[in-house]
């Protein structure tokens, strides 16, 4: 089979009976036509569409010659890096980089636990065969996946691990027929609207009942999806352009004494490979590679609407516009170089895996962290009244249209060419959707001061301090 297609896509997520909850209401009938996923899932099938309109988008499998997703690529040069940059940065200018779960990032993961097999083999409790064909099916599947490891914020005390979690999800039982699995975890993107749910344990374990990862289908029995409140409180893109299409659910996922069969458990019950799994394989290399291609595509969106609103409204010609405007490109370049240094300094390790450089792409991620909040807040700036004086689309429909156009008109837009760009701006940098942007990209891969300590600990400071030592030594 290997690449879908959009429609495909819509098909096996509305044959799947999973257990999915929004506003306190459990979802009946087909999914794709849910109001809180409709949009969404549109957006995403038109990705899977993309995979067939460009060669790039596809490589061909060596076992069965038919055509993979390019996002599935376990690359081998640099050349197949810059390939899958490519296809990941497509994708998201068609999204405009506010998907941060669209499929090309579990695709990812997956492709970067495969690579990582190394850290199962010969260790108790680990299947690497079995994590190794699970990618290959899954590839030539051509599946769509969300996953989740993070806690339940019960208790984040600095000494909570001497209290029992009793939140957490859990293994409860092992049995003849795999794991059972009891508990919650946090934060599904696309929980219930995805083929599969990849689960495993965060870093910090210290208990084998929390040691684990595996891949279960959505629609597992015990398993259910509970959404936070939809943003998407619009269908039309006049009014909502951004939320209406890309507006990506998060879920609560609950565990009530779910069975995973063996042959879909990756490891269990080894604290240390639980923790080295996250650390020592690829894992952080390629998906940094992967966010960090797309937060480039949401820079260049976030600079195209603020020069937009310059234009629009005439306030090009002032120096303090220009320096809100110049942080910006600034942010912009910066991604762009990081992002090409972790390519052109790649290494290829001995199983031949070509792995991008870790130290740029760390920096590059905390630097959207910090960035960001502040790249919100000049549109606010720059668009002042103007992004809280946007009448509806039911507004320019009705006997009042002309009395907006013209009072609200800008150069030569009429208000409702001019109100379509500020609902463009408003959408992504004052909407609730635009909040959860912001709150997202704030704490992508990690709080920002864990980010910093992990750059402050990896990064190799010994070439500087041997030269600032060859100035200390120096004779006079």
């Amino acid at each position: 089979m290997a690449a879908i297609t959009g429609e495909e896509y819509k098909r096996r997520i509305n044959a799947l009976h999973t257990d999915i909850w929004v506003s306190g209401e459990k979802v009946d009938g087909r999914i794709s036509e849910h109001p809180a996923f409709k949009g969404v899932m549109n957006s995403q099938a038109e990705l899977y569409d993309l995979q067939h309109s460009n060669d790039f988008m596809t490589f061909e499998c060596e076992l069965t010659k038919t055509k993979i997703g390019t996002s599935f690529l376990i690359p081998k040069c640099k050349e197949e890096l810059i390939l899958r940059r490519k296809m990941i940065q497509s994708w998201a200018r068609h999204t405009g980089g506010l998907m941060g779960r669209s499929p090309d990032y579990m695709n990812t993961v997956l492709a970067a636990f495969a690579a990582s097999t190394e850290i199962l083999k010969g260790k108790p409790n680990c299947f690497p065969d079995r994590l190794e064909k699970f990618y290959y099916d899954a590839r030539e599947k051509d599946l769509s996946f969300t996953h989740t490891f993070v806690n339940p914020q019960n208790n984040r005390a600095k000494y909570s691990f001497f209290k029992e979690d009793v939140t957490n999800a859990r293994i409860v039982k092992r049995i003849e027929e795999g794991i059972v699995i009891k508990g919650a975890k946090l934060l599904a993107t696309q929980g219930g609207i995805t083929d599969e749910i990849i689960v495993f344990s965060a870093p910090g374990v210290t208990d084998n009942e929390f040691a684990y990862a595996f891949s279960i289908p959505s629609d597992t029995p015990g398993l259910k999806f509970i959404c936070r409140e939809p943003f998407s409180k619009e269908s039309s893109h006049y009014n909502a352009p951004l939320s209406s299409r890309f507006e990506e659910l998060d879920a609560v996922v609950v565990f009530n004494d779910v069975l995973v069969p063996w042959e879909r458990v990756f490891f269990y019950d080894n604290i240390r490979v639980a923790n080295e799994f996250y650390a020592k394989s690829k894992f952080i290399p390629f998906t940094l590679h992967q966010i960090v291609s797309r937060q480039v595509v949401k820079a260049e969106l976030v600079l195209g609407i603020a020069q937009l609103i310059v234009d629009t409204i005439n306030i090009g010609e002032y120096q303090h516009v220009q320096g809100k405007v110049t942080e910006i490109i600034k942010g912009l370049e910066s991604l762009k170089a990081l992002l090409i240094i972790s390519e052109q300094e790649a290494v290829i390790d001995d199983k031949g895996i070509c792995i991008p450089s870790r130290a740029p792409l760390y920096i590059a991620v905390h630097t959207f962290q910090e960035i960001y909040p502040r790249f919100m807040e000049i549109l606010q700036l720059l668009g002042a009244s103007g992004i809280v004086t946007i009448p509806t689309e039911k507004d320019f429909n009705s006997s009042i249209k002309e009395d907006l156009n013209h009072y609200l008109q800008a150069g030569d837009k009429k208000g409702e060419e001019k109100v379509r760009l500020f609902r463009l701006a408003w959408d992504l940098c004052l909407s609730s959707f635009g909040g959860r942007q912001t709150l997202y990209e704030r704490f992508f891969f990690g709080d920002p001061i864990r980010v910093s300590q992990s750059i402050y600990n990896a990064y190799d400071k010994s070439t500087s301090i041997q030269q600032a030592e060859q100035f200390i030594k120096a004779e006079s």
